[in-house]
C-alpha cells in the first residue's frame, strides 16, 4: 500500500505527464488516500481532464474537488453566445435526440436539461458542451424516461461484467429495485469503477443507478 507522500508524487508525476494539464496550478493533497485537488484551472475541459488524471493513479481511493474555472483573459463569451454555440452543438451530435435537450447557461455554466431514452444519450449531451470555448461548468439535470425494465437486468448485468473481465467481480453486488439498479462492494480501481457502473446503465429499462462502490486502496 503506498503511502499518502509517494500517492501525492505519483499524482503530481501523471499529471505532469498529462499535456492537456497545466499541473502548475493544481494542488494535491493527499491523506490517508483521500486526495483534495485545489486551484484554479483554465478550463471546464482541463478540470476534467484532471480528475481523470487522479483516477488513473493506483491508491486513490477517494476524491475531493475544491478546484475552480477561471477563464484567461481574452477566453470569456458572453451567455448568449455559449448559449447558441450549446445548441449548435447538440444539434449536430447525432447521439443527442433532437430536440429532447435544453441548454440554459448563466455566468457560463450550462444546465442542461430535457428527457431521454437512455444514458449514453444523457452523457453525449454532456460531453458535446465539456469543451466549448467559455464554459465554466456543467450540470447534467436530463433525465431518462421512465420504461419496463427487463426482469433479468441483474442477470445481464453480470454476463456484461464477465464479457468485459473475463468473470465478474467477485465482491461486487448487482440489486435491482423496479428501474433502480443499486451496486454494492469492493473494485480494484476506478477504471473498474467505471466499467461496472456503464455495465447498470447499459441495461434496458435502468432509470437510476445508485453507486455505492469502495475503491480499495
Amino acid at each position: 500500500m503506498k503511502s499518502d507522500t509517494q500517492l501525492r508524487a505519483d499524482i503530481q508525476a501523471e499529471l505532469e505527464w498529462d499535456p492537456a494539464i497545466a499541473s502548475a496550478n493544481v494542488g494535491v493533497i493527499v491523506d490517508h488516500g483521500v486526495v483534495t485537488l485545489t486551484g484554479h484551472i483554465g478550463s471546464y475541459a482541463e478540470k476534467l481532464a484532471v480528475e481523470r488524471a487522479v483516477q488513473r493513479v493506483s491508491g486513490v481511493k477517494a476524491l475531493a474537488i475544491e478546484t475552480s474555472v477561471k477563464l484567461a483573459a481574452g477566453l470569456e463569451r458572453t451567455d448568449a453566445d455559449i448559449a447558441q454555440a450549446v445548441g449548435h452543438a447538440l444539434e449536430w451530435n447525432v447521439q443527442v435526440p433532437r430536440d429532447a435537450v435544453r441548454p440554459m447557461v448563466e455566468g457560463g455554466w450550462v444546465t442542461l436539461t430535457g428527457e431521454v431514452e437512455w444514458d449514453y444519450q444523457r452523457r453525449a449531451a454532456e460531453s458535446t458542451v465539456r469543451n466549448l470555448l467559455g464554459v465554466t461548468g456543467i450540470t447534467n439535470l436530463v433525465r431518462i424516461k421512465l420504461q419496463r425494465c427487463s426482469a433479468d437486468v441483474e442477470r445481464q448485468v453480470q454476463d456484461a461484467l464477465i464479457r468485459v473481465f473475463h468473470d465478474a467481480p467477485r465482491q461486487v453486488a448487482v440489486d435491482v429495485h423496479g428501474s433502480q439498479v443499486v451496486l454494492r462492494g469492493k473494485v480494484r480501481s476506478w477504471a473498474e469503477l467505471e466499467a461496472v457502473r456503464g455495465a447498470a446503465w447499459s441495461a434496458p429499462g435502468v432509470v437510476s443507478v445508485v453507486n455505492e462502490l469502495a475503491v480499495e486502496a
